[in-house]
């Protein structure tokens, strides 16, 4: 989402400065409110080594990301000691991933530029399967999600998921009119659609999730603040930031935010297991 966000958005002229106000308290960072966020709702488990609950990555894993991005997913699976597989059709994105990996202990890198059609990719190589936020975007999900099936172990585990409508539907009328076109999202998904396609492709699902109602509303002021991304500083984004950091610091701050994300959520997520040759 972010780095789309970033692309949508380049060039795009920042508002001119406010006039001086008296001095306030320290600024909240969104990303990093965010990734606090996120690692709330199980992403990220340094203690048990999972990046998402219920998808642990061990140094015995070959994992394999298919639209790496940024490289955010894999340098934690490349801290694990992993061999880590990624592939993604940006080039640029599959190298600067590369070089974010050079200083984790993974035991093997390797890297594809490719439109995953087909995956340049042996059957049956890996144990971890991740592509998050990739299957909205591509032409025939069902020989996406093929690929990605094919090249998983027997018993390999796969960390799937897209857009929530929850949270698409609420940006449909705000959001730049190429957010909803090709290259960018093509599809919203229902949830009985993620699961019907992850079913439908030949895996098990073990869970399917939802998350962040705190960056629902944060994409939805930022289309009204028309503030470039690398520099998102705006009253409405800022505000929005203090709230959401306030409450999480409450005393039932985790009780609200399971709630709202309940109602209005980013993603939805899926963990599910190709079967064994015995099944």
């Amino acid at each position: 989402m972010l780095s789309l966000l970033k692309k949508l958005t380049a060039g795009t002229p920042a508002p001119a400065p406010a006039q001086p106000v008296a001095a306030t308290a320290e600024k909240t960072d969104p990303y990093m409110l965010g990734l606090h966020d996120a690692m709330l709702s199980g992403w990220f488990n340094q203690e048990t080594g999972e990046l998402f609950k219920g998808f642990p990555v061990s140094a015995d894993d070959t994992l394999l990301d298919v639209g790496c991005g940024d490289g955010g997913n894999v340098h934690f699976c490349g801290m694990r000691g992993a061999k880590i597989i990624i592939a993604d059709i940006d080039g640029a994105k599959v190298e600067a991933t590369r070089q974010r990996l050079s200083d984790t202990p993974a035991r093997d890198i390797e890297c594809h530029v490719t439109d995953c059609n087909p995956l340049p990719i042996a059957d049956a190589t890996a144990t971890r399967v991740v592509s998050t936020e990739v299957i909205e975007h591509v032409d025939d999900p069902a020989q996406f999600l093929a690929e990605l099936v094919r090249v998983g172990k027997p018993g390999a585990l796969y960390l799937l998921s897209v857009p929530h409508p929850s949270s698409e539907d609420l940006q449909k009328d705000i959001a730049a009119a190429e957010y909803f076109q090709k290259p960018n999202h093509i599809r919203i998904i229902s949830e009985e659609q993620f699961k019907a396609m992850v079913s439908e492709a030949g895996l098990e699902v073990i869970s399917h999730s939802q998350y962040g109602f705190y960056w629902s509303m944060w994409m939805l002021l930022f289309w009204e603040a028309k503030v470039d991304f690398s520099n998102p500083d705006h009253p409405l984004l800022n505000h929005w930031a203090d709230t959401w950091k306030t409450v999480l610091d409450s005393p039932r701050g985790a009780q609200i935010k399971q709630a709202l994300d309940a109602v209005v959520a980013k993603s939805q997520v899926i963990i599910a297991r190709k079967p064994t040759a015995s099944l």
